[in-house]
């Protein structure tokens, strides 16, 4: 595990009690704030006052950059691009390079990498540095490293700066959303990191299976044909499913060893993506090559006492 501790930057985090200490003496909520559509809040939203820290390689970043697309958000809030590999010592770095053409420098700090930007907005941090990131200019803090808030917070407190006049959380469809989306995000987004992460072979199969399971309910949610997960109408819900279904066979059949059915042995989700994808503004956002750079980069996942169940394929079937 990459991480700061107090402050000080630590490539390979040895002492873990030491790391669990140091957490529990930080504020809760540290970088869980809010921009709102209230011009008196304190992170009103405003064009160009805050600045995007995201990598196209990780799934919850995807999120933020899908929403800055689909939302027409572009002009109103800047991005700065992380490299997807992420196992040197620096962790998440902003470093240009011919093979990833999007990877930036910071554009805001000038910074080399990314747990530098935690330190800037709390000097004694302790925990994990991830993406996306979500920073204020003027105060030089960090306002959030939630990427679900940040969704709502580009939908709902951006609402009157984007282009497209879109939203994905309806009122009248909001209580489903978060029931649903909590759902996806518990068990489908959080399950492949529990199996992927899985410290031994009992572990891994429970979290597998409650993988599968979940996406067995989102593929019988969409039996009756409806278009999206919720009807006729592509909301939240949708968009925090997408980067995972994407990423399922191109890096965690592999990498996580989630691998006992293909997105294709899910018909309906299969088309459920493939329809997502099709949106003006969203193939763009998907970066396969940083995907796989990331999920095939050192990142500690590699158990070699679990053993994955993979594809069941009927050789006895007639040729």
């Amino acid at each position: 595990m990459k991480a700061l501790i107090r402050g000080v930057w630590h490539s390979r985090v040895i002492d873990r009690d030491a790391y669990d200490r140091a957490r529990s003496e930080q504020p809760e909520g540290l970088f869980r704030d809010w921009v709102s559509a209230d011009p008196t809040a304190r992170f009103p939203a405003a064009p160009g006052r805050y600045h995007l820290y995201v990598s196209y390689a990780c799934p919850f970043a995807h999120r933020t950059i899908l929403y800055r697309s689909l939302l027409g958000l572009e002009k109103v809030l800047p991005v700065s691009v992380l490299h997807p590999r992420w196992g040197g010592p620096g962790g998440w770095t902003f470093t240009p390079d011919p093979a990833f053409p999007e990877a930036t420098v910071d554009h805001v700090g000038g910074h080399q990498a990314l747990w530098q930007i935690y330190g800037k907005a709390r000097g004694d941090y302790t925990g994990k540095v991830t993406v996306p990131l979500l920073w204020d200019r003027r105060e030089e803090t960090i306002v959030s490293d939630e990427s679900a808030d940040i969704m709502r917070m580009m939908d709902l407190g951006f609402a009157a700066f984007g282009e497209s006049g879109r939203s994905f959380y309806p009122a009248r469809l909001r209580d489903e959303i978060d029931a649903l989306g909590g759902m996806i995000r518990r068990r489908v987004n959080g399950g492949v990191y529990r199996a992927g992460f899985a410290a031994d072979q009992q572990a891994y199969d429970r979290a597998l299976a409650d993988f599968y399971a979940a996406l067995d309910a989102l593929e019988e949610q969409l039996a009756d044909g409806r278009p999206y997960l919720l009807g006729k109408t592509a909301t939240e819900a949708d968009w925090l499913l997408f980067p995972t279904l994407v990423r399922l066979d191109a890096a965690y059949a592999g990498a996580l060893k989630i691998n006992a059915r293909r997105l294709t042995d899910y018909p309906n989700l299969d088309r459920h993506t493939r329809r997502l994808y099709a949106w003006p503004g969203v193939a763009e956002t998907v970066k396969l090559n940083h995907v796989k750079r990331h999920y095939y980069d050192d990142l500690g996942v590699t158990n070699p006492d679990i053993v994955p169940p993979g594809p069941a394929t009927p050789f006895e079937a007639a040729a």
